[in-house]
C-alpha cells in the first residue's frame, strides 16, 4: 500500500483539466511540459505518484510529488521549466535592459574610443560607467544581445534584427520589418 500523500492535488477546474489534456497530447510543446501535464492528469484521476510517474514516462514518484506541490502553489505555470542548475543568474531583466540601453546609445568617439560598438568596447564602457557592471563579460553581453534579437553585422557592429536605416528625400528613416520575429525563430 502506498504512503499517504502529504500534499494531495487540489481539485482541477474544467479549464485546467481541458488545458492539461490538450498539453498532454501536444507534439509541438517541449517533452518535459507534456510529461508534467500527463503526470498531473494521472494524479487528478486518482493514481498514486509512482503510477503517475510511470504513466508520464518518468521514474520518480518523488518528482511527481514536488510537481503537485508546485502546481498547488503556482497553478499552470508549474509546467514551465525553471532555471535548471549551474551558477545562479547574475544579470536579470533590469541589468539586461541597462545593457541594451547602453548598446542603443551612439558611442562618443572621445569618451568611448569607437564609432561602433564591438563586444570589447561595450564591455569597457559598461565597466567604466558609474551605474555599470564592473565584472560583465563579453559572453554575457553576447547572450544578452542575441536574446534581444540583435545580430553582429559584417562590418563588426551590432544592430537590431529587423530594423534598418534608409535614406529618403525627407532624411534618414528607420524602417522596421514586421515579420522579423517569425523569421528569427
Amino acid at each position: 500500500m502506498p504512503r499517504r500523500q502529504k500534499n494531495p492535488l487540489r481539485p482541477l477546474t474544467e479549464d485546467e483539466r481541458a488545458w492539461l489534456e490538450r498539453m498532454s497530447r501536444a507534439q509541438s510543446e517541449p517533452a518535459s511540459q507534456v510529461a508534467r501535464a500527463r503526470a498531473l492528469l494521472s494524479v487528478g484521476d486518482g493514481k498514486t505518484y509512482m503510477a503517475a510517474a510511470q504513466a508520464a514516462g518518468r521514474r520518480s514518484g518523488d518528482a511527481v510529488a514536488q510537481l503537485v506541490a508546485r502546481f498547488n502553489a503556482e497553478g499552470m505555470s508549474a509546467l514551465e521549466a525553471r532555471h535548471g542548475g549551474g551558477p545562479p543568474r547574475i544579470y536579470g531583466s533590469a541589468e539586461q535592459a541597462r545593457i541594451l540601453a547602453e548598446v542603443r546609445r551612439t558611442p562618443d568617439r572621445e569618451r568611448d574610443g569607437t564609432a561602433t560598438w564591438s563586444l570589447a568596447t561595450l564591455q569597457r564602457s559598461l565597466r567604466q560607467a558609474p551605474d555599470g557592471f564592473p565584472d560583465v563579460s563579453t559572453y554575457t553581453l553576447w547572450v544578452t544581445l542575441r536574446g534581444a534579437g540583435w545580430s553582429r553585422q559584417q562590418a563588426g557592429s551590432w544592430c537590431e534584427t529587423g530594423k534598418v536605416k534608409r535614406k529618403r528625400k525627407a532624411g534618414v528613416v528607420e524602417v522596421t520589418d514586421p515579420d522579423a520575429t517569425p523569421k528569427k525563430t
